[in-house]
């Protein structure tokens, strides 16, 4: 019993860890900690400066992660705000940075010995700038003072036998730091006193802080635009409210919102964010709700309505009935789905963190090969230029413009589809949904408003009160718009004021209706499926009734008491007004519209028109959804599937991509790889050309890197480029990808003006 219950058991631990350099120390403490025993998923990601590990064994705690994190040479701490860890580290760095560039700066000045033309403008600089004992002062402070985290983590890759991009800093700026070194103090300690000269011996003191400086401002660069992102992504932070006034026992409280109970009776106050999910008990007033459902402008609530925690009460005061808190509540929830989509990778970044890898071990055995052909094959005397030519090898080398090529253009993409109400789960969607060639729509709920409402109601032998009662009952527990109209008929009826009848046994039939017992008599409510299914026959004056209504376009709910038709309700649905612009941009975009349905083909067909979509597919039930789903896929079509009921989950969760309306019921949320927070159709289309937008920017990334490092490496090999330049090159290869990265925010600006000109 006690094993069944470990087995059973999960706990997701997160972490900040800072001290990362490169995708490489990601990637090595996530091998560690898969390692422990009990972990069943680590993710690390080196932009977020963050670590969710998911472990299934009660023997594992938060301090042996982080314990385990720290022997490998970085600093973890239990995660409380991504952005304040990224603020800290971002201070420490500009230190870093700034003491950096101050002791650097005098030592390029000694570049001009390296410069035979430029030797005119030592006579204009003062000579103690070239003086060695200066040199090695200043460089020796930028090496081992301002380097030294850099010397940390080398050590602690190396131990680990796999290497980073701190391991090339270490030994290129060292080899050439000694090399200088050794250059200053052959002659003995006379040669510390003497002023250098472009006639005397070379030294090369500032290539190892040129490096060193260089390499920090592409730290900085890097740490500053994650940061922006990170401060972009996590909006719905701050639309969490610490404290709330709560009722008990007739008194009001002020208390902390992690401790406010379902059934729990909170205040709110005039311009205040809403703290938890509920209902309004009393009060009236305006909230604002954009965020969570996209609608502009102010919405009234009072009674009975429906409210979420993070909008925003901007007049009025409300009294409520909470039904959600914490981590339950609808804002946790899509938090929860962001951080989801940003721990995951795409199979591009699967693929570059394996090249990564291997690509330190590679570079370091290239150095080697570099100044084994110069002692070989080389000219008398020119063994410098061969260890000159090896470091340049290993400065020049770039492993971090591969680790960036992905995730920096993920992440603005990803925060620019929160702004169209598209919460991605997994970063791999938005790679697949580039290659999206067909769309599948359900109708009810996705295309129409899902706001049904009764057009028809006929009564056979039974009252219309006694007709809604018994189908209102049936239907109390179904999620589906169908049995939201049917309570609101209820509501407008006033027959809540009637006694709700019990219903026993009562069996749900996903896309086709429920069956009960009531007072011993039993009870079929649902379309033509579930009458054929159960073998009721209609009499011939239902079927002309249940005809000319069909032709109305209605959906046509029957009521069956022992065998015996006693009700038919007709109910309408409107399309949704994006609906139209949804399907013309994705025919635009090359993307065939499909609709399958449940419902009649009256209905389908008339919603059909009206949206502009020309294949229709009706009265089908989940498993046939499916089958259709599972033959356009085996036709070699990349399928997206739109849905929002029980009997779409299947097919959401079969499709390559599954996208969730907000509305969903629980099923449909947990089977869709993306959610749609709002009714806006067009963000559908949005996201399929941003995400073709992003794919093409991550292959220029990489495109980009494997080019530079193609092209430099050799010339590094050749002699062509001295230490120092390769430092510089190496370090702005970085920022080049980065801005590369950034630059995708104007492109999809560019998309989005040319998607609201349509």
């Amino acid at each position: 019993m006690e094993q069944k219950l470990d087995q059973e058991y999960s706990e997701e631990i997160v972490l900040s860890v800072q001290g990362m350099s490169c995708s490489a120390c990601a990637t090595r403490i996530e091998r560690k900690l898969t390692r422990m025993p009990g972990v069943e998923e680590v993710a690390v990601s080196y932009p977020l400066r963050t670590a969710w590990i998911q472990s299934s064994s009660r023997e594992i705690n938060v301090k042996q992660v982080m314990k385990l994190i720290e022997q490998l040479g970085f600093l973890a701490h239990v995660h409380q705000s991504t952005i304040e860890d990224m603020k800290q580290e971002k201070r420490l760095l500009q230190r870093r940075l700034l003491w950096a560039s101050v002791f650097t700066l005098p030592l390029i000045c000694s570049m001009i010995q390296h410069f035979a033309p430029l030797h005119g403008l030592m006579n204009i600089i003062p000579n103690w700038l070239f003086a060695p004992w200066l040199q090695l002062i200043l460089a020796t402070i930028v090496q081992f003072i301002i380097g030294v985290p850099f010397y940390i983590s080398a050590y602690h890759a190396i131990r680990e036998k796999l290497a980073n991009m701190d391991v090339l800093v270490v030994i290129g700026t060292t080899s050439a730091y000694l090399y200088s070194h050794y250059e200053v103090l052959r002659n003995g300690l006379d040669g510390i006193w003497q002023y250098a000269s472009y006639d005397t011996a070379a030294l090369y003191f500032e290539s190892s802080a040129v490096v060193i400086t260089a390499v920090l401002l592409g730290k900085y660069i890097e740490l500053n635009a994650s940061l922006k992102l990170q401060q972009e992504h996590d909006a719905f932070a701050k639309l969490e409210v610490n404290e709330t006034i709560v009722e008990r026992n007739g008194q009001l409280q002020s208390i902390r919102t992690e401790f406010v109970k379902v059934d729990d009776i909170v205040h709110v106050q005039e311009q205040q964010y809403i703290p938890v999910d509920g209902f309004v008990q009393r009060g009236e007033a305006y909230v604002e709700e954009a965020l969570l459902t996209g609608e502009q402008g102010l919405i009234s609530k009072g009674s009975g309505d429906r409210v979420w925690a993070g909008t925003f009460q901007a007049q009025g005061t409300l009294v409520l009935l909470t039904t959600a808190t914490g981590h339950q509540t609808m804002l946790n929830r899509i938090r929860e789905l962001v951080r989801q989509g940003q721990r995951s990778k795409t199979s591009i970044q699967r693929q570059v963190d394996k090249v990564i890898r291997w690509f330190v071990p590679a570079i370091l055995l290239l150095a080697a090969s570099t100044l084994l052909c110069w002692i070989v094959w080389g000219e008398a005397g020119t063994l410098s230029e061969g260890v000159f030519s090896a470091l340049a090898v290993l400065l020049v080398a770039c492993p971090c413009a591969l680790g960036l090529a992905a995730p920096i253009s993920l992440s603005i993409t990803s925060s620019r589809l929160v702004k169209h109400g598209l919460i991605v789960k997994d970063a791999s969607v938005l790679e697949r949904l580039a290659d999206v060639d067909a769309v599948i729509f359900d109708k009810t709920g996705t295309l129409t408003e899902g706001k049904l409402s009764i057009s028809y109601l006929k009564s056979f032998n039974i009252s219309r009160i006694q007709l809604l009662n018994y189908v209102g009952a049936l239907e109390q527990k179904e999620e589906h718009p169908i049995a939201h109209a049917i309570q609101m008929e209820l509501r407008s009826q006033d027959a809540r004021a009637t006694l709700v009848p019990k219903v026993e046994r009562l069996t749900s039939y996903p896309g086709r209706g429920v069956t009960g017992y009531i007072a011993n008599h039993q009870f079929i409510v649902g379309n033509e499926r579930l009458l054929e299914q159960h073998h009721i026959k209609l009499p011939a004056y239902i079927v002309e009734i249940a005809a000319e209504r069909l032709i109305h376009g209605e959906t046509l709910i029957y009521c069956i008491q022992n065998e015996r038709c006693v009700g038919l309700i007709g109910l309408s649905d409107g399309l949704k007004r994006s609906a139209k612009k949804s399907i013309a941009l994705l025919q635009k975009l090359g993307v065939h519209a499909i609709m399958a349905t449940g419902d009649h083909p009256a209905p389908a067909y008339r919603i059909a028109r009206e949206a502009g979509i020309s294949e229709v597919n009706a009265k089908l039930l989940p498993e046939q959804k499916l089958e259709l789903l599972q033959k356009l896929q085996a036709n070699g079509s990349i399928i997206a599937m739109v849905g929002d009921g029980w009997n779409d989950a299947p097919a959401l969760a079969s499709a390559h991509i599954g996208i969730a309306m907000s509305n969903s019921t629980e099923a449909a949320l947990h089977a869709g790889h993306m959610t749609l927070l709002y009714s806006q159709l067009t963000s559908i289309p949005i996201s399929i050309e941003m995400s073709r937008m992003t794919v093409r920017n991550i292959k220029q990334n990489l495109g980009f890197a494997l080019v530079y490092n193609s092209i430099m490496l050799p010339f590094a090999a050749l002699g062509f480029l001295e230490p120092w330049m390769a430092g510089i090159a190496m370090a702005l290869s970085s920022v080049c990808v980065v801005f590369n990265a950034l630059s995708l925010h104007v492109r999809l600006n560019r998309a989005e003006r040319a998607v609201e000109s349509v």
